[in-house]
């Protein structure tokens, strides 16, 4: 469109302008209180703007509260290359770069959430924004380090439920907001002190909503669907974490334990509802300068009980169950002053039951299959002249051994290496090259049952072959001054990309020709997966007037067999705000082009659709609490959007216009 075009060349024009650079460097006051957000997933802990394998973003402090949703995709989906699958309310997974489920890693402070929300876009994941004090997007090769599913990139929830320092008296917050689109309450807090060399914390978030509003329609261009709300999109969530952890001069040791029950529905035309349950049990420490060549030794520990019922009428249909326990050393190496290395290095390992059974005596959707895996990575960095390097390694075997189909074994090996280049004061240009492989998922070797909620009957092949990226990225960027921008390029090839084929045949669900269940195989096939994302910002943090312009587009397609599926759209956005030491307020416009890159057997393209966002804030100040009243409404124009990375794109509309008010008091 000419006005994307038009916008990006304005951008940066303006990015090189003297006058623009004159006044970045006379800005000393606002720099002066810009404060480094600590990427807490980077294995070095670099700041936010210090990534050379990982471009990242960190949603934390106001941004973080303005934009939080019932579900990370919700949360996430306006970011750089970040899209949502939004099956629902209570639903919705980040799709990054195009590349959704098993390839998009979760992690709840460093770990993984050991949840089933990369089998299916139905399944929620079991962590919870409104009580994180941060939430981290990895993308790139780095975020291999957690494992080869994390191809597409990470999502680093982190509550910091094990605390690392002893806060010299309690501090916490509560907030509690109320949203008109689907009536919905929310009460969260958090709470943190110390007693001795104790540190204790304490988080919970309930969440109650209705079906939410919708524009018009229901099912797209069917006039006779018009209703006012979608059915079956109402949530109800629970989640309730402590933590506690010894600290003192040589480091810390620590455990937390964590409840979450979240009843939503799923608004198919069956109508389902999921019944999902978890309980969480962590262990982290870390051991400053142990020996004389260590930094630090960190050991972590974390095991997960998760189970979920998709419930047809209130009926359980299918039982999903994961059991597992994962374990992780870390060891940070002092820099090695005669090649000027630092990095870490460590071992990973995973032990997962995961089953997903038929309640009804019909064929199993998944069968019981004992998963292991074994992990060694390393990471390191280094300064070369201008140039500052880092690489990284990692081998994987990974088991898969179900009670009734034949064992599979992996061995997976990835590797990648970046570059960045300061060519001139507050300008980079950085290059990354990544090998990376993925083992096929429990469910694409074993399925062989119907899943209710996506009425899909899926069946796997055990014969699959373990996936192989390549990947390149290009990136530049001026990270000083008010006035920041950044533009990547990334090209990703895959060999024997795994894919869920839905064909026309129809199946009941105990597998009998006929029915309603749309026969789902999974297979591969080699894809490339390209795009580019580019964003300016100005005063992101000072005081005053701020703004953002940006713009990503990714396109995703198969050797001889068409678009992937569920491709993102394209996308420009712009926002502006203020700021005062009470008042904060935004505006925020999103504009997606029409989606007609579809699948084989995607038959119906998604509209272009406008979001426009805003947001209101006062900050008061009561003996030593803040005490802020906020307001933020979405989709202000009521529009009717559908996003082409969800399977329900068709019948399941987002919410329209709402209006979410609310009060947050932080002492």
């Amino acid at each position: 469109m000419n006005i994307e075009r038009t916008l990006l060349a304005s951008a940066l024009l303006l990015a090189f302008h003297p006058a623009v650079r004159a006044a970045d460097d006379q800005q000393t006051i606002n720099e002066g209180k810009i404060q480094q957000v600590v990427v807490t997933a980077s294995p070095l802990r670099n700041g936010e703007g210090d990534q050379i394998l990982t471009p990242a973003k960190v949603l934390a402090g106001d941004e973080l509260r303005d934009k939080v949703g019932n579900s990370l995709g919700e949360t996430l989906q306006n970011e750089l290359g970040v899209s949502a699958s939004a099956f629902g309310a209570g639903a919705s997974r980040p799709i990054i770069r195009g590349m959704e489920g098993s390839r998009v890693k979760m992690l709840e402070n460093g770990m993984a959430t050991s949840d089933v929300s990369g089998l299916s876009n139905d399944h929620a994941v079991a962590s919870e924004g409104a009580v994180a004090r941060q939430i981290e997007i990895l993308r790139g090769p780095a975020a291999l380090l957690y494992g080869s599913g994390a191809i597409g990139g990470l999502v680093n929830v982190v509550n910091e439920r094990i605390p690392t320092a002893l806060e010299p008296k309690p501090t916490g917050q509560i907030e509690t907001r109320y949203s008109t689109v689907d009536d919905g309450k929310n009460v969260s807090g958090t709470l943190d002190g110390a007693v001795g060399k104790l540190g204790l914390h304490l988080d919970g978030n309930m969440r109650n909503t209705d079906d939410y509003q919708i524009p018009d329609l229901r099912v797209m261009n069917d006039p006779t669907s018009r209703m006012n709300r979608l059915p079956n999109s109402d949530t109800r969530e629970r989640n309730v974490g402590v933590g506690g952890s010894y600290i003192d001069d040589w480091g810390y040791a620590g455990l937390s334990a964590s409840h979450l029950t979240n009843f939503y529905g799923i608004p198919t035309n069956a109508g389902s509802h999921i019944d999902q349950r978890q309980n969480r049990y962590d262990f982290d420490s870390v051991v400053k300068n142990p020996l004389a060549s260590l930094e630090s030794a960190r050991v972590k520990a974390g095991y997960t009980d998760y189970h979920h019922a998709e419930l047809d009428d209130g009926v359980p249909a299918t039982l999903f169950s994961n059991k597992s326990f994962e374990s992780r050393i870390e060891l940070t190496h002092k820099p090695l002053t005669s090649l000027g290395l630092h990095g870490t290095f460590g071992i990973q390992t995973e032990n997962t039951h995961f089953s997903a059974l038929s309640a009804q005596g019909g064929p199993d959707t998944v069968p019981v299959t004992h998963s292991t895996t074994q992990a060694a990575f390393l990471v390191e960095e280094w300064k070369q002249g201008p140039l500052r390097w880092n690489a990284g390694l990692r081998y994987e075997n990974v088991d898969r051994k179900p009670v009734s189909n034949r064992e599979r074994t992996f061995d997976l090996g990835s590797g990648s290496i970046g570059a960045l280049w300061p060519f001139t004061p507050g300008y980079s240009f950085g290059a990354t090259l990544s090998y990376a492989q993925r083992a096929p998922g429990t469910e694409e070797l074993y399925s062989g049952g119907p899943h209710d909620a996506t009425l899909t009957f899926d069946v796997g092949d055990p014969d699959l072959h373990k996936e192989t990226s390549r990947n390149l990225e290009l990136s530049l960027q001026k990270t000083s001054g008010l006035l920041r921008w950044r533009v990547n390029a990334y090209r990703n090839n895959v060999n024997n990309f795994i894919y869920g084929h839905v064909t026309d045949a129809m199946f009941d669900e105990d597998g009998n020709p006929g029915g309603d269940f749309r026969q789902r195989l999974f297979q591969q096939a080699k894809a490339h997966i390209q795009g580019a994302e580019a964003e300016m910002t100005w005063n992101q943090i000072g005081m005053g007037w701020n703004g953002r312009v940006f713009a990503d587009t990714s396109h995703g397609y198969l050797d001889d067999a068409g678009n992937l599926p569920l491709q993102p759209a394209d996308r420009v956005g712009a926002s502006i705000g203020y700021r005062q030491p009470h008042w904060r307020t935004g505006l925020e416009w999103t504009h997606a082009r029409g989606q007609e890159r579809l699948a084989a057997f995607e038959t119906t393209p998604t509209p272009a659709y406008n979001l426009v966002d805003a947001n209101l804030s006062y900050t008061q100040k009561f003996d030593s609490m803040d005490l802020t009243y906020f307001l933020t409404a979405k989709n202000l124009l009521n529009e009717d959007v559908r996003l082409s990375t969800s399977l329900l794109k068709d019948i399941a509309p987002l919410p329209g216009r709402n209006i979410t008010f609310g009060v947050r008091a932080k002492f």
